[in-house]
C-alpha cells in the first residue's frame, strides 16, 4: 500500500507530465485561441504608402491590405494594428504584446536566432538615391569606396545596406545615418550628401520627390517579412501557404497598382524566386 505523501508526489507528477504533452503534440493552440476570440493584434511600422495607421485608428496601406488577405484565407478576421517604432517591433513580439508583427522587417541571420520570418513579401537591392541626371555619376556602392569624396546616407542598421557599404569599403566617415527614409532624402536633396543608399523600391516614385535612383545590380537581395515567435511556426506556416498563394497569384501587382506604387513588376518578379525566409539567408527556419 501507498502511503498518503507519496500518493500526493505521484499524482502531482502526472500532472505535470500530462500537462506538458499537449504543447507538442497541439502546435495549433495560439492559432486556435485567435479563431476563438474573433481579434488579431499585429504589430506595424509606419512606412506610406506600404503600410500607416489613420487617426481613428484604421490600419491601411499595400502591405496592409496584402496581409489581411492572408488572414482572411486563414479564416481569420482582419488585423487590429499596434503601430510602433521599428526597433521596439521584435521586443514587442517577444514579450507578448500582439499576435505577429506584419512590418516587412529586414530578414537577417542575426534576428533568425530568436524569431521567425514569413515568406518575403518585400524585396530588392541596393537602390542609391541620387538628384536627377545622378551629377556624381554613381552606379554602386563599391564605387563609391573608391572616391573618398562621395558621401553617402543610411539607415541605423549594420546587417542590411550601411553593413554591405562598410564591407565593400565605404569609410565611416563617408557616412551619415539617418532615423528615417525621410531624413535620408532630405539629405539629398539638401546636398548634405551625394546619395541615399536604401532599398531600391523604398522610395515609390521618386522623381515627384526630387529624385533619381540608380540600381546597385552587384548588391545582395535583401528581403523582409512578418515575424512570428519561435513556438508559433504552426501558425507560421499556415500564414505562409496563404501569402505565397497570393504572390504567385499576382496580388503584388494589383496591390502596387491600387495604393499607386511604381516598379510592381520589378518587385514580383524578385518575390517569385523566393518562396521562404531561408531562400534569402539560409541559417533561417
Amino acid at each position: 500500500m501507498i502511503s498518503t505523501p507519496k500518493l500526493s508526489f505521484l499524482v502531482l507528477l502526472l500532472s505535470v507530465i500530462c500537462h506538458s504533452f499537449p504543447t507538442f503534440a497541439d502546435e495549433d493552440v495560439h492559432l486556435d485561441s485567435i479563431r476563438k476570440a474573433g481579434k488579431i493584434k499585429v504589430a506595424i511600422g509606419s512606412a506610406p504608402p506600404y503600410s500607416m495607421v489613420s487617426p481613428t485608428g484604421e490600419a491601411t496601406g499595400a502591405s496592409i491590405d496584402l496581409l489581411n488577405r492572408a488572414l482572411k484565407g486563414m479564416g481569420l478576421p482582419a488585423l487590429s494594428p499596434v503601430l510602433l517604432a521599428w526597433d521596439a517591433l521584435i521586443p514587442g513580439l517577444q514579450a507578448q504584446q500582439f499576435d505577429f508583427v506584419g512590418a516587412a522587417v529586414n530578414i537577417t541571420a542575426e534576428q533568425c536566432k530568436v524569431v521567425l520570418y514569413s515568406t518575403p513579401y518585400y524585396a530588392g537591392q541596393a537602390g542609391l538615391f541620387v538628384l536627377p541626371g545622378n551629377p556624381k555619376h554613381l552606379t554602386t556602392v563599391a564605387e563609391v569606396a573608391r572616391r573618398p569624396d562621395i558621401k553617402i546616407a543610411t539607415l541605423p542598421s549594420l546587417t542590411t545596406y550601411q553593413g554591405n557599404a562598410l564591407k565593400q569599403g565605404v569609410k565611416p566617415e563617408q557616412i551619415i545615418v539617418v532615423p528615417d527614409v525621410q531624413a535620408g532624402a532630405a539629405a539629398v536633396i539638401g546636398g548634405r550628401v551625394d546619395a541615399f543608399v536604401v532599398g531600391q523600391f523604398t522610395i515609390p516614385d521618386p522623381q515627384q520627390k526630387g529624385l533619381e535612383v540608380v540600381v546597385d545590380e552587384q548588391s545582395p537581395v535583401y528581403a523582409s517579412g512578418t515575424v512570428f515567435r519561435k513556438e508559433d511556426k504552426a501558425f507560421r506556416d499556415e500564414f505562409n501557404k496563404q501569402l505565397n498563394s497570393l504572390i504567385k497569384g499576382g496580388a503584388i501587382q494589383e496591390l502596387y497598382q491600387k495604393y499607386g506604387i511604381a516598379n510592381a513588376e520589378a518587385q514580383a518578379k524578385l518575390l517569385t524566386k523566393l518562396n521562404k525566409a531561408s531562400d534569402v539567408v539560409p541559417s533561417c527556419e
